[in-house]
């Protein structure tokens, strides 16, 4: 593999940092198919040049443009502290050469591009020959993807906020289509290589951005029908995110299934971090737990209560509720927390021992004032606790009944079954929950000049429509699947409630729940959603009570006996069926109520079933289902003093 290297740039700040920054712009590295990625190398430098010695690298791979801010910051956080910094564009991506497979996160090439990256850098006179990899989201998936090729010079990991699996963590949660992946693939469209030049392509693509309200209220769209079509590798994947209801071969492949290949992955310390209400908290814990087990490297696993992007922000709150001082990160911190974590590792003088601390660390919810804080938000509060092990050994599985009668119970019976109908055209708000948050671009021309519009990312216009963390269960303007502002999910005809009398004494819940239902339907196909919520009683501050969302799931009854096949039901007859919710840690105060709502959507953050048993994606009318809820139980994952 060879690379050409144009001139470097320089940033060096006599006094300022240890070193200062030699910038090299899109040098192009070649991979083993003979296609060359651009790469910016940024070295340590004095006096404008580079510095003399060979130095530890940090290494993140993207695809949303190496140049942009959130990438150029690890840089400059890095380099001042004795560290070289590669950027690189992934194949197809921005500066990149490519060979149109950019199928999202589908890409084949990643691995292997993620390889011969690590194994060119440590041949270069600059490095030290110890590589660490960062980066969130898409550029975490990079890291896990080159982890299973296991490059011999990959030395460290911090992979943050990813899936492991495509079908069961990021596309199709319980057999149904994750909506906010119909967003990301337009995310990805908006500066693809395709439309970059071409202004009248990138606006047919920003106007479907523009009425994403719209599109998602027509969903499911197919190959050919919208802007996606200017670029067909994300066109193709749309196809398959749509129609590929059970998890078949393609799902099954490496780019879309690491955790099938997790034996393949290298023995190389890694730090894995979440937040409660990121996309991804199931997965980055398992992840965590097979690593633990697997590698005699050391593994650790940070858990907050943030949302997709929350760890590196600079705040106290996840949407509506505030967890209090101890969970601000923002990425100051999380800067200093990587550096000390790669100089057990990558330097020459690298102990290669882990930090003397447990290598779990939680943040438990709760024990807040249940008040609204000067922001507006409720105060939940929370705090940090250290583990040895995920999940943990002290868990008490604890169950639940869900009664006749509306209660949660511990004592079983034998009650009247409970009914309620659910009409597709009327499905139950997406009020908060898990996800990446979904953004509409706003309207051409409102509030900036071309000009400016030509030097941001499109994700940067963007504004929330879909924003992920706890919130009040109760339907608003801010959510625009809403009908009734005002309305509280509890009383809507279509949710069924379940709920506990008021605590006698806390009860804290870490790990991951799981509800069953026995049911029966009108139709041959439908969904049952669940959702965990924690109910507060009335106050000054909020008289009605507060029903905090914790977290949600839902189950394709076609799914219900695995996701490999497809098992359509015999109107009116009893079935069994499972919805595991992701995992939480959150303490329900003395006097709250544990609450368990049940319903058949959650729309717009899953695509609602028409109960019609057609084909997945390819309905061509929708149904009213008539739901039985004979009853059920949820298994909570207690833990007791």
């Amino acid at each position: 593999m060879t690379a050409t290297e144009p001139a470097p740039t320089t940033s060096d700040e006599p006094g300022s940092a240890p070193y200062g920054i030699v910038v090299s712009k899109d040098v192009m590295v070649e991979m083993r198919d003979g296609i060359h990625l651009a790469t910016d190398l940024h070295r340590p430098g004095r006096g404008g040049e580079l510095a003399p010695g060979s130095f530890p690298t940090i290494v993140c791979i993207t695809p949303y443009d190496k140049t942009e801010r959130r990438y150029t910051e690890i840089a400059d956080f890095f380099v001042p502290h004795g560290y070289a910094v590669v950027l690189q564009d992934l194949r197809d991506r921005h500066r990149s050469e490519g060979t149109k497979e950019y199928f999202h996160s589908a890409t084949p090439h990643t691995g292997e591009d993620g390889y011969d990256t690590i194994e060119w850098i440590a041949a270069q006179s600059w490095s030290n020959g110890r590589t660490g990899m960062v980066g969130s989201s898409y550029a975490c998936i990079t890291q896990i993807r080159t982890a299973l090729e296991r490059p011999p010079h990959l030395t460290a990991i911090w992979p943050d906020v990813a899936p492991t699996t495509t079908y069961h963590h990021q596309t199709r949660e319980g057999g149904a289509m994750q909506l906010h992946m119909f967003w990301a693939l337009y995310i990805h469209a908006a500066d693809a290589q395709e439309v970059q030049a071409n202004p009248a392509l990138q606006e047919d693509v920003w106007d479907d951005l523009r009425n994403l309200r719209e599109l998602m209220w027509g969903w499911p769209w197919h190959k050919g029908e919208r802007a996606l079509k200017h670029v067909p590798a994300l066109d193709e994947t749309l196809e398959n995110y749509a129609t590929r209801g059970a998890y078949d071969d393609w799902w099954a492949k490496k780019e879309n299934d690491f955790a099938r290949f997790f034996g393949e992955h290298a023995d190389i310390p890694a730090t894995m971090t979440t937040g409660w209400y990121d996309g991804f908290p199931h997965a980055d814990t398992e992840y965590f737990a097979a690593m633990q087990e697997k590698n005699e490297s050391p593994q650790r696993l940070i858990v907050g209560p943030w949302s997709h992007v929350g760890m590196r922000g600079d705040a106290t709150f996840t949407l509506d509720v505030d967890f209090g001082e101890a969970s601000r990160w923002g990425v100051q911190r999380y800067f200093e927390e990587q550096l000390a974590w790669f100089d057990r590792f990558l330097p020459d003088d690298a102990t290669g021992q882990p930090p003397d601390e447990a290598p779990v660390k939680l943040f438990v919810m709760g024990g807040g004032s249940g008040r609204k804080t000067d922001e507006g938000k409720l105060d939940h509060g929370g705090y940090w606790r250290d583990e040895q092990e995920w999940p943990l050994a002290r868990v008490v599985p604890t169950t639940f009944h869900l009664r006749g009668d509306g209660s949660l119970s511990s004592e079983a019976g034998d009650d009247e079954p409970r009914r309620f109908t659910y009409d597709p055209e009327d499905p139950v708000p997406t009020i908060g929950g898990n996800y990446c948050a979904v953004g509409e671009l706003p309207p051409a021309g409102e509030g900036m000049e071309p000009m400016w519009m030509r030097l941001l990312n499109p994700a940067l216009l963007m504004r929330n429509i879909m924003t992920p963390g706890p919130a009040d269960q109760v339907e608003s303007e801010a959510y625009f699947t809403s009908r009734v502002p005002g309305r509280k999910l509890a009383d809507r005809d279509d949710v069924l409630v379940y709920e506990t009398t008021p605590l006698a004494e806390p009860v804290e819940v870490t790990g991951r729940a799981t509800v069953k239902l026995r049911i029966a339907s009108s139709a041959v196909d439908t969904d049952f959603t669940a959702k965990l919520i924690d109910v507060y009683p009335p106050n000054e501050d909020y008289p009605d009570g507060y029903a905090m969302l914790i977290n949600d799931s839902i189950i394709r009854c076609r799914y219900r006996n695995g996701f490999e096949q497809e098992e359509l039901m015999e109107p009116g007859q009893e079935y069994e069926v499972s919805i595991l919710l992701p995992p939480t840690s959150n303490v329900f105060a003395a006097g709250h109520r544990i609450r368990v709502d049940v319903s058949s959507s959650n729309f717009p953050r899953l695509e609602r079933n028409p109960n019609t048993g057609e084909p997945i994606g390819r309905h061509t009318r929708m149904e009213v289902a008539e739901q039985t809820v004979f009853g059920g139980e949820i298994v909570l994952p207690v833990i007791t003093a």
